[in-house]
């Protein structure tokens, strides 16, 4: 198996190369070659992904001209997030970006040797994550973009519709940095709003079901962190909460406009743009040391008309300057 995946690895690094070869010649100039991968399917992260494209693109890399972009998933499996972390390695990419905590990771340990730079997007805690060594210092070869939620806001929100709510249930991925140290933050700060946080923590999707049935007989609604194995089964979530009419807030607008009742949560496509600024700045040669992670803290607050009216929620208890979305249909 593993001389199998070495063999599929140089096929691709080959047929990588042949391609960029290709272009430079058609183009005339250099044809930059950079992996994408992202560690699961939804909204959120599919926007860090574009946004990521459309910020390089704004700095003058465009797919045809100048940049190659191979994008892979990982589908929340941690075996093909490893395998691909090593093709891009083998591939001797040029830089390569990691769309959530898990794929950051797989691509540092794999890309670290070869001095490969890492662009890391959606990663909540980057130090808890071993990604950076602090707010300020970077570690080899590896910067990016956090998406450190506004948990603050988020209850503010949840104490703002739910008056007379006295607990909020959480999932989360046990074996994602991110997830565990967001709910600490959820812990701490639901004081302040006199609630409490009920947690369950699962190893894989394929738990989240049961783990769902048991929370909400505790809860008086559920708040989602940006935990990929858990958003991945958002439709689950939402089926089982809707039967019992018990509200689930989303940590970001996709969320909502899927069928969460609101959201204090990030723009992901902002997110991506900056990853991909930052990428920009490494291509043209700027010492990737020399820049720090950055972190988005900005929420807007999104709710999904439909959603409240079902649940004979009033829109207007959620604030006033409040984006207002309706169903995916």
């Amino acid at each position: 198996m593993k001389k199998l995946s070495l063999v599929l690895a140089l096929t691709l690094a080959i047929t990588s190369l042949a391609s960029c070869k290709k272009q430079e010649a058609e183009t005339g100039e250099k044809v930059y070659n950079v992996g994408i991968t992202q560690f699961a399917d939804h909204p959120s992260l599919d926007n860090c992904r574009e946004g990521f494209i459309e910020g390089l693109k704004e700095e003058g890399f465009e797919e045809g001209k100048n940049i190659k972009f191979e994008v892979k998933s990982a589908t929340a499996d941690m075996a093909i997030n490893t395998q691909i972390a090593q093709t891009f390695a083998a591939n001797n990419m040029d830089l390569v970006c990691g769309i959530a905590t898990p794929s950051a990771q797989a691509l540092y340990a794999s890309c670290l040797e070869k001095k490969i730079p890492v662009i890391f997007n959606a990663v909540s805690d980057p130090i808890a994550a071993q990604l950076a060594k602090s707010e300020t210092e970077t570690l080899p070869y590896i910067t990016g973009v956090s998406d450190s939620l506004p948990v603050k806001q988020q209850l503010e929100l949840i104490r703002k519709t739910l008056p007379n709510a006295k607990k909020v249930g959480i999932i989360y991925t046990t074996s994602e940095a991110n997830s565990v140290s967001t709910l600490e933050v959820y812990k701490k700060e639901a004081k302040n709003f006199d609630l409490e946080i009920e947690s369950i923590g699962i190893a894989t999707a394929a738990e989240i079901a049961q783990a769902t049935d048991v929370l909400l007989q505790k809860v008086d609604c559920i708040s989602n962190m940006t935990d990929n194995t858990v958003v991945s089964a958002l439709a689950v979530i939402l089926d089982k909460a809707n039967a019992k009419n018990i509200p689930v807030f989303g940590s970001e607008e996709e969320q909502v406009k899927n069928g969460c009742l609101a959201s204090a949560g990030l723009d992901y496509m902002t997110l991506g743009k900056m990853a991909g600024k930052m990428a920009a700045r490494v291509l043209k040669g700027e010492d990737i040391s020399n820049i720090p992670y950055e972190t988005v803290k900005e929420a807007k607050i999104t709710v999904n008309a439909d959603v409240a009216q079902k649940l004979n929620i009033a829109v207007s208890s959620m604030g006033d300057d409040i984006n207002i979305v309706s169903l995916n249909k």
